[in-house]
């Protein structure tokens, strides 16, 4: 799958889970910009892991603080 393709569901994942706009989400926002607590944190990596029928290990998961951070760990657990 496409950096891009990657991209935007994990944007309307984040829209969906925290109730923002998608499109005032970019890659270069962080999960603190949206006000995203350890819960919402939570609830975004189990989605994120539903939707692309994958598992982001412990290790990586520790250093989601962004979108593009999501999108980096997803695509390195595809490839995986």
């Amino acid at each position: 799958m496409e950096r891009t393709e990657i991209l935007e569901k994990v944007r309307d994942i984040a829209s969906d889970v925290l109730g923002v706009d998608a499109d005032e989400i970019t890659e270069e926002t962080t999960f603190d910009d949206l006000d995203a607590d350890s819960l919402d944190r939570l609830q975004l990596v189990t989605a994120m892991e539903d939707e692309f029928d994958l598992e982001i290990d412990d290790d990586k998961l520790a250093a989601i603080n962004s979108v593009a951070d999501a999108v980096d760990a997803i695509e390195s657990a595809q490839e995986a």
